[in-house]
């Protein structure tokens, strides 16, 4: 993203990941920032601005990264912005909790760009671990200015702005550089080398500690968090609880939502017909467009808003990456990447976010085996289907109990859809995507206290809002032609009913019948709407149905001659079939191809066919 008409110096904002980097950049923007993609590359950036002593100063917080010798698109983005020359002013965020590692990126850093200011963050952190940092014998053995802050409470954030200013107006003689350019041809390893030691030189002089005492808590938390014997079902667990919080959490603000949201309808009604539309147009725009839309919106909206922090959360407390190591073997075993779990956890909030967030895998060849297996994760628009479909034929009886129950049963789906996870990314590492898995380094971050209010912030506008802007966009052109095809008739029947004839020897064979699967296929906008579009079709109502209690469900679902059988095939089928638009469109975005967007939809679409193919053959046989 080049930089233009800006007013006053620009800062590029450097750092390691987990450092925080993006507290300081929140900071000192007071949030007013935007973020966008750079040119010819997915990878997001954020831009934002302050004002000091009347000078308006432009920040660009670049991407998170180890070195200045790229393994990533990240990693480049960051080291060609810092070679362009485009900023005034470098600004590096260290972690003063493990410094020396933070300190091999600042001195490539001195030999790129000048004037540079280091920002030793986290000083309440260290200072709670027993670290001590002397930041002027700092500033002496790297030769630029060197400042402290707690950037999350505030400290600090004023000397940041006037060791800038400094830095802006007087930068002062850049000090002498290493004889080999930071732009050289090669992989750099032997400068990164030299980098390290000379970090952990200056550390050793700069830096007062405990070694045993720093990282005691830290230690204690890993041998439960990620132990072989307690990693894993404590990551379960976890994953179930915020699983139950999120269904559970979203009842009632989906409830109010959807009422306030359909409430509206006879109003839009009124108004349509009083600008003298036709019924048909009046339909289309009130039971199609409108009604899709509000119905994808109050039921995917609330358990977002739920998820996303909570999943968030425990991204800031430091506790993704850990889940990242507990899985590393069993995605390795698989031919794809650790990191790829990250990924998959996303996609249990959105699989378009899944998706997305691939883009932390380096590999090109790892990095599409995640893309093209997410979908095999159930996103929250698929969960609601599966917990109404458990809690119908499978729990009996309400109360505490019973959610937990249901909720036990969720988790199992998932496992199952985390197994078939595995297998896909082995299928496709073995077939089209052959090849060695790539080693990666995986950082343990320090646990750390989340900051609520900026995950607030962080997960509602940067994820919650996001997909569902994309959701809705997809929903309001869907909902026009799923209206169309119930309400427009030939040969006396609609034709979403001729759909459901022609498909129904394949639901058939499936375990189904062509009104369900037809539901799965209008329900490509946005998972949410499939039970709807059941409705729909079984009723006859030509418009999306609301089906009241779970009871009244179970009672028109059974009338219809559904069994248990049928309601395993059906989630079955929703947790592998084709991904929704948002997350097909997600796709093409990322890659660029049709074949492997198209790829992704039909081979989870191929595994839950042949799925329920084969327990629909088992339960005849009973």
């Amino acid at each position: 993203m080049a930089v233009s008409n800006q007013v006053g110096p620009v800062v590029a904002l450097v750092g390691n990941p987990n450092v925080g980097k993006s507290t300081v950049f929140n900071a000192l923007t007071n949030l007013r920032q935007h973020t966008g993609n750079w040119p010819g590359k997915t990878v997001d950036t954020a831009r934002g601005g302050y004002t000091y002593h009347g000078r308006d100063y432009t920040l660009v917080d670049l991407p998170g990264t180890y070195s200045l010798h790229p393994s990533s698109a990240e990693e480049e983005v960051t080291r060609d912005y810092l070679l362009s020359g485009e900023a005034d002013v470098t600004l590096v965020v260290a972690d003063a909790t493990c410094l020396a590692r933070n300190l091999a990126l600042t001195l490539q850093i001195l030999e790129a760009a000048w004037p540079v200011v280091l920002c030793v963050n986290l000083l309440d952190e260290a200072e709670k671990k027993g670290i001590s940092v002397d930041l002027a014998a700092l500033e002496r053995e790297l030769g630029c200015p060197v400042v402290g802050a707690a950037a999350r409470g505030g400290q600090g954030l004023d000397e940041v702005r006037r060791a800038l200013e400094e830095a802006a107006i007087h930068p002062g003689p850049a000090p002498e550089r290493a004889e080999a350019p930071l732009s050289c041809e090669g992989c750099g390893e032997c400068r990164t080398a030299a980098a390290m030691a000379r970090a952990r030189g200056i550390a050793a002089r700069a830096v007062t500690m405990d070694p045993e005492a720093a990282v005691r808590r830290d230690r204690r938390l890993d041998r439960l968090l990620t132990s072989r014997g307690t990693g894993i079902p404590v990551m379960l667990l976890l994953l179930a609880g915020i699983l139950w919080l999120t269904m559970v959490g979203a009842n009632v603000p989906s409830e109010l939502l959807s009422g306030l949201l359909m409430g509206w309808q006879e109003p839009l009604r009124t108004a349509v017909g009083a600008l003298g539309a036709p019924w048909w147009l009046e339909g289309a725009l009130v039971d199609g467009m409108y009604r899709t839309v509000a119905w994808v919106v109050s039921v995917m909206l609330p358990p977002m808003a739920i998820f996303f922090p909570l999943f968030t959360l425990l991204e800031d407390a430091g506790y993704l990456p850990r889940v990242a190591f507990n899985l590393d073997h069993f995605f390795q075993k698989a031919g794809a990447h650790g990191r790829q779990s990250l990924t998959m956890c996303q996609g249990l909030g959105c699989n378009a976010c899944g998706v997305m967030g691939c883009r932390i895998i380096q590999s090109p060849r790892e990095r599409l085996i995640a893309i093209l297996t997410n979908a095999f994760i159930p996103c929250n628009g698929r969960l609601p289907t599966l917990t109404a479909l458990i809690a119908m034929f499978f729990v009996t009886g309400t109360g505490l109990w019973s959610s937990f129950a249901s909720a036990a049963m969720l988790m199992g789906t998932i496992v199952l859809a985390v197994a078939m996870t595995l297998w896909a990314s082995k299928l496709l590492s073995v077939t089209v995507l052959r090849g060695e898995p790539s080693a990666f380094s995986l950082e343990l971050p320090p646990y750390r206290a989340p900051q609520v209010g900026q995950v607030l912030i962080r997960s509602i506008l940067d994820r919650t809002l996001f997909v569902l802007g994309r959701a809705v966009a997809v929903a309001a052109p869907a909902g026009l032609l799923i209206w169309t095809a119930a309400n427009v008739i030939v040969g006396g029947e609609s034709i979403l009913l001729h759909l459901a004839e022609f498909l129904h020897p394949l639901g058939a064979l499936m375990g189904l019948d062509g009104i369900i699967l037809l539901a799965f296929f209008l329900g490509f906008p946005a998972n949410e709407i499939v039970v709807p579009c059941m409705l729909m079709g079984y009723l006859s109502t030509g418009a999306l149905t609301d089906y009241g209690s779970l009871s009244q469900l179970h009672g028109l679902l059974t009338a219809h001659g559904w069994t248990a059988a049928t309601a395993i095939c059906t989630i079955i089928f929703t947790l592998f079939h084709f991904p929704c638009g948002t997350t097909c469109f997600t796709i093409y975005r990322e890659t660029k191809s049709v074949r492997w967007t198209v790829l992704a939809a039909v081979l989870p679409t191929a595994v839950g066919m042949v799925l329920c193919m084969a327990i629909h053959f088992i339960a005849r046989l009973f």
